[in-house]
């Protein structure tokens, strides 16, 4: 079974020199973790999956999973416009320790539902652990249907899905076609809250990245079905959500967990890292580290 609430797509620390942080990782998970995030998912895009080498993907995972050291769960992107590929990495992230697969659609060669479909099933048939579809046709060129995901939802193993595609009426769509059982989990922080309210499950969030334990509460609001609070709660985050997308995902949130002195903001080309601009139009929004010596 795939977890519920929230999970917070962790991004991946690296070094000034570009190498990837491990301890800077590790310490970003104990706190999401303190915090109250409900799992974690690790080499998804805000953890620039795609431009770290398989080796590193692998060693990422077993960083968040060696320390969240079973108190939360964790999920493990495996994604390739291959499906040999896919299949392959699936294999490899199942056997870390995870509770979970997430595998986007393929990007840039734009199959057809019916390749959609097969792909999915191939990278189900060859792992033992749940697998959670990614729709998120703004980065990959190509829509997972509902349709489609309702026939993929009667495999065994296919779990779920992070809807990303940015709509409420999509997420009620997957709701309506698919079994009480399959998970629904909203891709978008900007509408958890209708989302949830349409049937979704849970949140994986970019902006708890930088406000967990904010964002989890909103999402607790949210499942208990206390839709006031937890719109009350969403509405005054929505500029700062809308900042984290001004420059690609995750150059902006990880220049926010920088200025809270988490972790440091280098990101790999051809992303580059978030301009003073964008800071400065960040700072109010964020709880300073105490490691920086300054309140919010």
């Amino acid at each position: 079974m795939l977890p519920n609430g929230t999970g917070t797509a962790i991004v991946t620390p690296f070094s000034p020199q570009g190498d990837v942080d491990h301890e800077a990782l590790a310490q970003l998970v104990d706190w999401q973790i303190e915090e109250g995030v409900d799992f974690l998912v690790a080499c998804g895009s805000t953890g620039e999956a795609a431009t770290l080498s398989l080796d590193e993907r692998l060693a990422v995972t077993a960083t968040v999973v060696r320390s969240a050291a079973g108190r939360v769960p964790v999920l493990a992107g495996a994604t390739d416009n291959a499906t040999a590929r896919a299949v392959d990495e699936a294999q490899a992230q199942a056997a870390m320790g995870v509770a979970g697969i997430m595998s986007a659609a393929p990007y840039y060669n734009k199959p057809t539902q019916a390749g959609l479909e097969a792909h999915f099933r191939a990278i189900a048939d060859a792992i033992h652990l749940p697998l959670l579809l990614y729709n998120v046709p703004g980065r990959t060129g190509v829509d997972l249907r509902p349709e489609t995901v309702a026939r993929l939802a009667e495999h065994p193993r296919i779990g779920g899905i992070k809807e990303a595609s940015g709509g409420v009426r999509r997420v009620m769509d997957l709701v309506a076609q698919t079994p009480s059982a399959f998970a629904v989990l909203c891709g978008d922080d900007d509408i958890v809250v209708p989302a949830i309210a349409s049937g979704a499950r849970g949140l994986i969030s970019v902006a708890s990245n930088a406000l967990p334990r904010t964002i989890a509460t909103i999402v607790r609001h949210a499942r208990a079905g206390d839709f006031v609070t937890a719109r009350a709660d969403l509405l005054p985050l929505l500029p700062f959500i809308d900042l984290l997308f001004t420059e690609a995902n995750p150059i902006p949130v990880k220049a926010a967990l920088a200025m809270q002195g988490r972790i440091s903001d280098t990101v790999r080309l051809p992303l580059l890292s978030a301009t003073a601009p964008l800071r400065e139009r960040m700072a109010p929004f964020l709880p300073m580290s105490s490691r920086l010596g300054v309140s919010a």
